[in-house]
């Protein structure tokens, strides 16, 4: 039949890309990737940038999972950059910010080597449940289109409205075509109670920016690509600066003397935004004592004029935002080419969804990316890569992959979308993990490689997480056996020599820089490893008791919390009352952790629970 898939991806943002990516590399599936016209496939119509703290983290694990998000940022990264040098190695990201334009060229240069996967331009008006269990898709194009497992990322599109002062448009995105609600896409799917909403700042005209005025921010040549094939080679294009401001006290003054004039303040828009990624108008209202606020003035590409203005996110009436614009250090003369605005949108209630992102109610249906009610670009490849990999072993009849919040961040990403009702847009943090201390980049290799394992596929990455591996142990067991037998081979740098002390006893002292320390050691001895296997090392063994210690700690207060339970049986227990079974039987808990972050359930339940079921 034609237009007849194995799989269908609905949707052409980081969600959808990172899910087409991995589920086309499955042998013999036939996969569809369906985008809007005229929107590119990968776009970054917010801030240009892939990385950051906590999702440096998410880029570095999705390439070890054979993603396309690290692999794509290498090949258009203008400026590379280090965050939170000054603190602790788990909390320290990489951050890239790409050229967008050739972000999107090679996203859809790469999609269309995949010989598996079919990109089809469409909107979908509609989806129909077959009686088969398969999904029928409506096209505005009069075209349909049929597959066995759906995966829906359709961002920020489903019945999205654009604000900016009083004017009011639909669409999901500036200049782009409008879309149906989730209502009129699905008519069983349950949404989010209440919309989500997000915002961009304006776009500025480069060449009328007094940069001379401004802190420049230049690319860091110490930071490592994100994809591990790049890891040793130069970066792929030029590198630029970026450059930083500040607001200040008569801008912020104009910006509440226009209160009434805000989409947010007036009632104009009634959805949630994102807490930890405020508009200038929330900065302003939220911390009406603070007026000096930092502005990152970042380039959307090498050749492109527009240059986007991190931290001024605004849905403020035109004039408004001309005024204020002005009012900063080095944009005095600015010229807007495209004004900021937000943007409200449905989202699927993500307490309906399994840690596959399947919906529970519908098998065969995934949702991935901000439908699911997140922020941030690596946040959806994160979900993204979750339901297209698992939309692929559910058609193959295969075990689900599943990756625990103890070894990833993309796992404690999905446990807590899908174990609560989200009450605001999600952005992933370090602090989100329990674990964090052993969830860093540098170890994303290690971590990834068993889930990578229990996929079977046969990429270049295989080959690397085992070169990666090997060396890790090797070098591991070398620290870990070598001792310093006299003073001639014991720098003095290193502090008072003890004989027959470690090598790794050494790295640990408090004054030592763990990575630094091994790589003038090893060269001493003429020994060769990938240098980001000595890191991995360096830190792994300098932290190693803080590491165990924080492990068996989150051991200990998750054992009983992943204790699994028969969420069926429960209903038939007069010891747990009628209202709590209602719950239950609404979210469906398969773990004991999940029953406890059920809204609703009394104390009282979960006691009868945890000694009746688990003891």
């Amino acid at each position: 039949m034609k237009n007849e898939f194995d799989l269908i991806i609905m949707g052409g943002g980081h969600a959808g890309l990172e899910a087409a990516w991995l589920a086309s590399s499955f042998p013999n599936l036939k996969v569809a990737l369906i985008s809007m016209p005229g929107v590119p496939i990968g776009s970054t119509p917010c801030n240009p940038a892939v990385g950051g703290v906590g999702k440096g983290q998410v880029v570095r694990e999705l390439d070890a999972l054979g993603g396309i998000m690290g692999k794509i940022a290498d090949l258009a990264g203008i400026q590379y950059r280090i965050l939170n040098e000054s603190k602790g190695y788990a909390v320290q990201s990489t951050r890239v910010q790409v050229d967008k334009d050739l972000y999107a060229e090679q996203a859809k240069r790469l999609i269309s080597e995949r010989e598996s996967l079919t990109h089809i331009e469409a909107r979908v008006s509609g989806v129909e449940l077959l009686s088969d269990g398969g999904f029928k898709l409506v096209g505005s194009d009069e075209e349909f289109y049929f597959c066995k497992k759906l995966v829906v990322t359709t961002g920020t599109f489903l019945n999205g409205k654009l604000h900016s002062g009083d004017q009011v448009t639909a669409g999901g995105r500036v200049d782009c075509l409008p879309s149906v609600g989730m209502n009129d896409l699905f008519s069983t799917i349950k949404t989010h109670p209440r919309r989500f909403k997000t915002g961009t700042p304006a776009r500025l005209k480069k060449s009328s920016l007094n940069f001379a005025a401004c802190e420049e921010q230049p690319s860091d040549d110490r930071a490592l690509n994100f994809h591990f094939a790049h890891y040793h080679k130069p970066r792929s294009v030029k590198q630029i600066s970026c450059y930083l401001t500040r607001t200040n006290p008569e801008m912020m003054e104009l910006i509440r003397e226009n209160k009434e004039r805000s989409p947010m303040y007036n009632g104009q828009i009634t959805g949630i935004g994102p807490r930890y990624c405020p508009s200038i108008e929330d900065k302003a209202f939220r911390y009406p004592d603070r007026n000096e606020h930092h502005v990152f003035l970042e380039p959307e590409g090498l050749d492109s004029e527009s240059v986007y203005p991190n931290g001024l996110s605004t849905s403020l009436p035109h004039d408004v935002q001309r005024d204020f614009y002005s009012k900063i250090k080095g944009l005095e003369n600015c010229e807007i080419l495209v004004y900021g605005y937000a943007v409200e949108y449905d989202v699927v209630d993500t307490a309906n969804l399994d840690r596959t992102l399947q919906y529970k109610d519908i098998p065969g249906l995934y949702f991935a990316g901000q439908v699911n009610g997140t922020s941030g670009y690596e946040e959806a490849a994160g979900q993204g890569l979750i339901a297209g990999i698992n939309a692929a072993l559910s058609f193959l009849g295969r075990n689900p992959l599943i990756l625990d919040r103890e070894n990833s961040y993309i796992g404690v990403m999905i446990d807590d979308l899908v174990h609560s009702t989200r009450d605001e847009p999600y952005r992933l943090f370090t602090a989100r993990s329990e674990n964090r201390l052993y969830l860093r980049e540098d170890n994303s290799a290690l971590r990834m490689k068993p889930y990578r394992e229990e996929l079977g596929l046969s990429e270049e990455v295989d080959s690397y997480l085992e070169l990666f591996e090997e060396q890790f142990h090797l070098l591991s067991e070398l620290v870990e056996t070598y001792r310093y037998k006299d003073e001639a081979s014991f720098s003095k740098e290193y502090g008072q020599y003890e004989h027959s002390q470690r090598m790794d006893e050494v790295l640990k002292r408090a004054h030592i820089l763990p990575d630094l320390f091994l790589e003038k050691e090893l060269a001493r001895l003429g020994v060769e490893f990938l240098p980001e296997v000595v890191r991995c090392v360096a830190i792994s063994k300098k932290y190693a008791g803080y590491i165990n210690r924080a492990s068996n700690e989150f051991l200990k207060t998750t054992k009983m919390d992943r204790r699994s339970l028969d969420w069926e049986k429960l209903l038939g227990c007069t010891n747990i009352s009628f209202e709590c079974k209602q719950r239950i039987s609404k979210h469906k808990p398969e773990t004991f952790l999940q029953l406890q972050k059920i809204e609703g359930i009394r104390p009282a339940t979960l006691v009868f629970v945890a000694s009746s079921f688990l003891a």
